[in-house]
């Protein structure tokens, strides 16, 4: 059993900064970890994956060259910088976690995740 841990999100005016951190009580490796968000009456979707080993990334068109994902393998914890937010990046953001060696394949489907933080919070307003 992974645990997972969320802090960071808030409040911001369009075209501001937000950061949040993840950290994992286990290694991801072989897996990876993931950001997905959730706005009021839509469904959880894909915002930005890193593969723990390597550190590869990806990211939903949405949020590609404004939002950046990294990770501390020695810490465990996992990134998200948000930079130039829209009013609508307002959601509810969560870290997942998969252990699954080939995740790689199938990174954007938030049930393919076994681990959840326990999601935060990020309001942009305009």
């Amino acid at each position: 059993q992974v645990h997972v841990g969320q802090s960071g999100g808030g409040l911001v005016q369009a075209g501001g900064s937000l950061s949040l951190s993840c950290v994992a009580s286990e290694t991801p490796s072989p897996g990876a970890m993931a950001w997905f968000r959730q706005a009021p009456g839509k469904e959880r979707e894909f915002v930005a994956f890193i593969l723990w080993s390597g550190g590869s990334t990806r990211y939903a068109d949405s949020v590609k060259g404004r939002f950046t994902i990294s990770r501390d393998i020695d810490k465990n914890t996992g990134y998200l910088q948000m930079n130039s937010l829209k009013p609508e990046d307002t959601a509810a953001y969560y870290c997942a976690v998969s252990r699954y060696s080939n995740i790689w394949l199938i990174h954007r489907d938030p049930l393919k995740y076994d681990y959840w933080g326990q999601g935060a919070q990020v309001t942009v307003s305009s």
